[in-house]
């Protein structure tokens, strides 16, 4: 996504949890370039959430996974130092569970490591909205047992 956009883009984050550990990813570019975090990316055009999450997790993790739902929605706002908006995304996290593929580095990932969930969530090397995903997910607000699965509606003109 560029610098100062002129409206939100919509970012998927893809949650994979096992054994009480999160895959997360070194992230290789802006913005919070070499913080760790989960993996993730813009939503194309015609794509589905659930999709582009599943998609984004292969591209930067080699893993591929079934999408069990979305389990979380925030919303991230980046101003620069004089106050403008560098950066806004909406984002949503969906949970997938791993059917194939050992991690390794893609093409927006310096690493990819398997991160226990307390440490991600207090690590500072790691980026707000995945920390503040991870506390989520131990303060039991983002319950990993009942992720909601949206309903497509399309229509043609």
């Amino acid at each position: 996504m560029p610098r100062y956009p002129d409206r939100p883009h919509v970012g998927v984050g893809a949650l994979v949890v096992e054994d009480g550990k999160v895959l997360m990813v070194k992230r290789k570019y802006p913005p919070r370039q070499g913080y760790w975090s989960i993996p993730g990316g813009h939503v194309e055009l015609g794509e589905r959430i659930e999709d582009a999450a599943a998609r984004e997790l292969y591209e930067e993790t080699g893993v591929k996974a079934v999408p069990k739902g979305v389990v979380n929605l925030d919303e991230l706002i980046v101003y620069d130092g004089e106050g403008r908006v560098e950066y806004h995304y909406v984002l949503i996290d969906v949970l997938l569970e791993r059917v194939e593929g050992e991690p390794r580095p893609g093409s927006d990932a310096l690493e990819v490591a398997w991160m226990d969930i307390r440490e991600a969530a207090e690590r500072s090397d790691v980026t707000m909205s995945t920390r503040g995903l991870m506390e989520k997910i131990l303060g039991g607000v983002v319950r990993l047992d009942a992720p909601f699965k949206p309903r497509l509606t399309s229509y043609r003109c």
